[in-house]
């Protein structure tokens, strides 16, 4: 299937973002307190690009939580439509973007132009904020452990916390998707 018709399948992301269960309250926290950064010449340049989105994701997923309201806010200043795909219903497009040609890892975000070209792919996370996730999985027992599934969850709880609050974090997605996207021509 073409990367027009996986858009044209896709919800709307304000659809999605209503019918959400698990973040819908952590998504709209980033959401209403992140303010993209005087960044009018990008802006500008990715406006005349005309580029839709698709993105492969999950409500329960912490990092969609945490990328989604930053690629949203970008969206609504240059004009890209968004468009969201669940991952676990969607595997054959999911397939097509592994993380290192194996993990199922999201959120994906798949740029297209007009004509339904793929022009970008970003995801599943900003490189600092992948940094931070290996730093705090190196503190988990063996996953053989008794003590691994509560301390796992711990992790996950810590994990939550430090994306809905920390700005730094924040900030950290937008330069990442900004590196990604400031080079298309």
């Amino acid at each position: 299937m073409s990367l027009n018709n996986w858009f044209n399948k896709a919800i709307p992301h304000q659809e999605y973002i209503d019918t959400m269960e698990s973040h819908k309250e952590n998504l709209l926290h980033i959401y209403n307190r992140f303010t993209l950064p005087e960044d009018e010449e990008f802006f500008s340049t990715l406006t005349i690009q005309h580029l839709r989105v698709i993105v492969i994701t999950e409500d329960w997923c912490g990092d969609a939580m945490l990328n989604t309201p930053i690629l949203l806010h970008l969206a609504e200043k240059t004009n890209m439509e968004v468009r969201m795909i669940l991952r676990d219903q969607n595997l054959e497009l999911m397939d097509q973007y592994l993380t290192n040609g194996k993990s199922r890892s999201f959120p994906i975000f798949i740029f297209i132009d007009e004509s339904g070209n793929e022009v970008a792919k970003w995801g599943p996370r900003a490189e600092s904020v992948q940094q931070f996730v290996n730093t705090i999985r190196t503190e988990l027992p063996d996953k053989e452990a008794a003590e691994f599934k509560e301390k796992f969850n711990e992790m996950i709880q810590t994990m939550t916390q430090q994306f809905v609050s920390d700005e730094k974090i924040w900030n950290e997605v937008y330069k990442s998707l900004k590196n990604k996207l400031a080079n298309l021509s």
